[in-house]
């Protein structure tokens, strides 16, 4: 079967039957519509037939980037016949070129390549330790299954499309490649626990990346706040100057929403890691098996206890992807946080060079465009969460074969976060905060009113009392456009006899920061305190900071 490329017109001559073709409005300068047929017809040429539909029979060849498939080459199996299907027997006819185009998922799962060779490995000893196969026959398939995997990464395998999927394809590989006791290796398996198998592998796989990727993070994070001690910054809320807050503070709170981003990809972890091979299309096999042994050979914690939920639970792919969900809304957060901060409106901070984009027309601009895309990306993520819900939701026990769409929104929402983690660790390694410009912006707002009314109450004034007195206080400095500090203590204690001399420890947001003594609150101890436990959790060299 001849491949479909072989009949398209190259990208120079798709634009020359373009411009060719296509008159255009000289009111719009649109291109008019015309008849597909017109389209490639060249002025003054010759008619050119439309390409016949062709079927392609084999794929671009694959390079594995953190597990995700990317094409990089083309190879195609110029072969006219078609090759019997391996579940063709009760079949008197072969699917027809669309049916085959449309069902097959070898353009993607074959990222699971490398799982399913484990698998069946596994699998294989199996058999052989039962007795369902000879240890001859378990030695020629674990050889060959070597050099199938040889073969795909070196880039010398054939991926076809008439053979469907990463399973059939390694299985008719096989067969090629040793014969008849290939033919013994999907004994008491099925496609529906060996998928599945895979997937949980993959994903198992793809969790423990995602953790690095997210202690990178962190430590870089860490790293940011041990560069900026003592570095004093608005803390807002509704977006409005509310109090003062270290920046430390504010960075380590990101650490800790990561934090728990990777403990629910431990606990998720822990749940996909039971092993469905052996529960076969759903009702398990009359064979004497042993799922525990090949559970334990594939590193699982135990085999599944139910068949038919074995088979059809997609509950570990609706967990990860939502923890990458909110992993990905926590990075948004972080990246609209810091594009706000680059804006001349606040100027908080400066991105390098070297994490910063152009414009193509305004020469001046610099754009936090990593950020920007970090907080668009995570749409992107949460979407693929939403596929796999709507994909999952009424489909009646047990497999079905809309599950053979779960894969993709995986395999793109692990790619997508991984980059996601990748460039923020890239921007925070790269960013500067202006104190100066920080420190200018800190009297506006009366960031230092809380702490007043913290004061009152320590000299005995209920607190709802102290509110009104500091609200009136304020009301004073707004009409004078002053600061509260800059409150003459007559004036103070014109508003509420309470003041005293002590009250302007209390003022300007230096002194404010330093009387938060409760755990967990931005005071320069307790910001210490849980500086000092990242440090050591993340082990970090912190010798090279100075530290008070």
């Amino acid at each position: 079967m001849e491949a479909i490329f072989a009949a398209v017109p190259s990208a120079s001559q798709a634009a020359l039957f373009w411009s060719c073709s296509r008159p255009f409005n000289s009111q719009n300068c649109c291109p008019l519509e015309l008849p597909f047929a017109n389209f490639l017809k060249p002025r003054g040429g010759p008619q050119i037939k439309r390409p016949p539909t062709f079927v392609c029979s084999a794929l671009p060849e694959t390079t594995m980037s953190d597990g995700i498939p990317s094409s990089s080459s083309i190879k195609i199996d110029q072969s006219k016949q078609k090759e019997a299907k391996l579940w063709g027997g009760r079949f008197e006819e072969s699917v027809t070129d669309v049916v085959e185009k449309f069902t097959e998922s070898i353009s993607f799962d074959k990222a699971l390549y490398k799982q399913d060779i484990m698998g069946s490995r596994a699998h294989a000893i199996m058999l052989a330790h039962q007795g369902l196969m000879t240890t001859s026959d378990r030695d020629s398939i674990v050889h060959g299954l070597g050099e199938i995997e040889r073969r795909i990464e070196a880039g010398e395998f054939m991926w076809r499309t008439d053979r469907e999927d990463v399973h059939m394809n390694i299985e008719a590989a096989l067969t090629d490649l040793i014969g008849e006791p290939a033919k013994k290796l999907h004994t008491a398996r099925s496609r529906n626990d060996q998928v599945l198998t895979d997937f949980r592998l993959w994903c198992r796989d793809a969790i423990d990346k995602i953790l690095a990727s997210i202690k990178h993070l962190q430590v870089a994070l860490v790293t940011l706040a041990l560069k900026n001690e003592g570095l004093i910054v608005p803390g807002y809320t509704h977006l409005q100057r509310a109090q003062p807050v270290l920046l430390q503070h504010l960075l380590l709170g990101y650490v800790e929403q990561l934090e728990r981003d990777a403990g629910r990809l431990i606990d998720c972890r822990a749940r996909l890691n039971f092993c469905p091979l052996g529960a076969c299309a759903l009702a398990g096999t009359g064979l004497p098996i042993d799922r525990f042994m090949t559970s334990n050979a594939l590193g699982f914690t135990a085999p599944l206890r139910n068949s038919i939920d074995a088979v059809s639970d997609r509950d570990f792919v609706l967990e990860f992807l939502s923890v990458n969900s909110i992993t990905a809304i926590h990075l948004s957060r972080l990246g609209e946080e810091w594009v706000l901060w680059a804006s001349e409106e606040f100027g908080f901070l400066t991105p390098s060079d070297s994490v910063s984009t152009g414009s193509s027309i305004m020469p001046q601009k610099k754009n936090p465009d990593p950020m920007e895309l970090v907080r668009g990306k995570s749409a992107r993520v949460v979407g693929d969460l939403v596929t796999l819900l709507v994909l999952c939701k009424g489909l009646p026990h047990a497999y079905n074969r809309d599950l053979q769409e779960d894969k993709e929104p995986v395999f793109d929402s692990v790619k997508t976060i991984l980059g996601m983690l990748e460039v923020c660790v890239e921007f925070a390694q790269n960013v500067t905060f202006n104190r100066d410009r920080i420190q200018m912006a800190l009297p506006a707002g009366f960031l230092d009113a809380t702490t007043l009314a913290d004061y009152l109450v320590k000299k005995g004034v209920p607190f709802r009392t102290s509110h009104d007195i500091v609200g009136r206080s304020v009301a004073l400095c707004m009409s004078r456009n002053c600061q509260l500090q800059d409150l003459k203590l007559d004036e103070l204690r014109s508003i509420s006899p309470v003041f005293e001399e002590d009250v302007y420890e209390y003022l300007g947001v230096e002194n404010a920061v330093t009387k938060f003594c409760s755990y967990g609150s931005t005071g320069s101890e307790c910001v210490a305190f849980q500086l000092d436990y990242w440090v050591a959790i993340l082990q970090i060299d912190a010798t090279a900071f100075s530290r008070r």
